[in-house]
């Protein structure tokens, strides 16, 4: 990879890096107190002014914005990629029908449509 493919990769995580703290209304220091970096140091990550990423940065900053490396590098489109896909629930040991699940599921739906709004 030549310089300039590599600053496009940058670009690229960049602006992934930004839209999601943005889709999150997360602000520097709530991103950075989440991945226990600085503030200013996070800002030159996705300003560019730093050119090169530690992997572990870049994994524990992909998790703060709940979303893959994957996705931060572009190898993936979809930001939700690092959502949970297994719901649980306990109370005593009893289970729940299917029916019981998918008023859960859409519960928990609503609840982040209200969170969004």
């Amino acid at each position: 990879m030549n310089e300039k493919e590599v600053s496009d990769k940058m670009q690229e995580i960049m602006i992934r890096m930004k839209n999601r703290r943005e889709e999150l209304d997360m602000s520097y220091q709530t991103l950075s107190d989440k991945v226990g970096i600085s503030k200013s140091t996070l800002q030159r990550y996705e300003t560019g002014y730093i050119k090169n990423m530690p992997v572990d940065k870049l994994e524990d900053i992909a998790d703060a914005l709940q979303v893959s490396p994957a996705y931060l590098m572009g190898w993936e489109t979809n930001s939700t990629t690092n959502e949970p896909t297994t719901i649980a629930a306990h109370f005593d040991g009893t289970e729940y029908t299917e029916e019981q699940l998918d008023r859960i599921k859409a519960f928990a739906a609503f609840i982040k449509t209200e969170d969004n709004k």
